[in-house]
């Protein structure tokens, strides 16, 4: 991994930021994606300082806002000639339902259409830069996740939080797939992943506990070290160079739901994404 060039979203805590050291470790460019300026630049630090002779970076952007997704990709694609991995691991529980600056649904926003977004439109890059990674943090959840075509946004009826995250899941694995047919030749890849059962903040939204009592989380869960191997192996291990269209857990490939092979669903899926993106226009 030296010297390649990783795009990590969601990477100021968690999974996220156990993701960019990692990577950092094994000598690679990390560009850590993050919404907060001062959460990003306090990961930065820390992983500046645990590994010494990085060049890894910081970039800023609230993954709700289309706009802000198109500047960071055009920032990304001006700074960074080549991408070698882009992992889309930023995620976010809402107990209530919330909306965007664009007027949707802030988990559909957020966990499915910014990593459907920002990797459309880095393709030029990542195929530029072939051989190339994509990888999805999705979630076993994803099995109890149904796509409603007509009710993406959780408008209909009373809000179900964890519906729509379950929802937001099942869409990020029935894009990755999809994104794998596409990419077929290209040399650029995409994998999707569960990384465990993990002690983050997402976890408490997930349980709906408080995150200040998020330390009770640790005594039963593994941490985030733990939740980021998964990610690691799929952006760095050579062989995985050529597979595409898998979803991994623990570290080994495994079997997603049924509905996430549905074909049919995810090129709805995509045409209703593109629509909603504007990247159909």
């Amino acid at each position: 991994m030296q010297d390649k060039v990783c795009v990590i979203t969601g990477a100021s805590s968690g999974i996220g930021k156990e993701t960019a050291l990692g990577l950092a470790k094994l000598g690679a460019r990390v560009v850590l994606v993050c919404r907060d300026r001062g959460r990003g630049e306090a990961a930065l630090a820390e992983i500046k300082r645990r590994v010494p002779s990085t060049t890894s970076s910081l970039m800023l952007a609230d993954l709700a806002s289309q706009a802000a997704v198109r500047q960071l990709a055009a920032d990304l694609s001006a700074r960074h000639p080549r991408i070698d991995v882009l992992i889309n691991n930023a995620a976010v529980i809402t107990p209530k339902r919330q909306v965007s600056p664009d007027g949707l649904e802030v988990q559909l926003a957020v966990n499915h259409l910014a990593p459907f977004l920002l990797t459309n439109l880095l393709l030029d890059v990542l195929k530029a830069s072939a051989p190339a990674r994509v990888i999805v943090v999705s979630s076993q959840v994803e099995s109890r996740g149904v796509i409603d075509l007509d009710d993406l946004q959780s408008q209909g009826g009373t809000y179900d939080h964890l519906r729509a995250y379950c929802q937001s899941k099942l869409a990020n694995a029935l894009f990755t797939y999809e994104l794998a047919r596409r990419l077929h030749g290209t040399g650029v890849t995409a994998n999707c992943l569960h990384p465990g059962v993990i002690a983050t903040n997402l976890l408490s939204d997930y349980m709906s506990r408080p995150r200040a009592v998020g330390f009770l989380a640790r005594l039963e869960y593994p941490g985030p070290e733990a939740g980021a191997k998964t990610s690691i192996r799929l952006a760095s291990d050579p062989a995985l160079a050529g597979v595409s269209g898998k979803y991994f857990r623990d570290q080994r490939e495994a079997q997603s739901s049924p509905a996430s092979h549905d074909e049919d669903l995810a090129g709805r899926l995509w045409q209703a994404s593109e629509n909603l993106t504007l990247l159909a226009s």
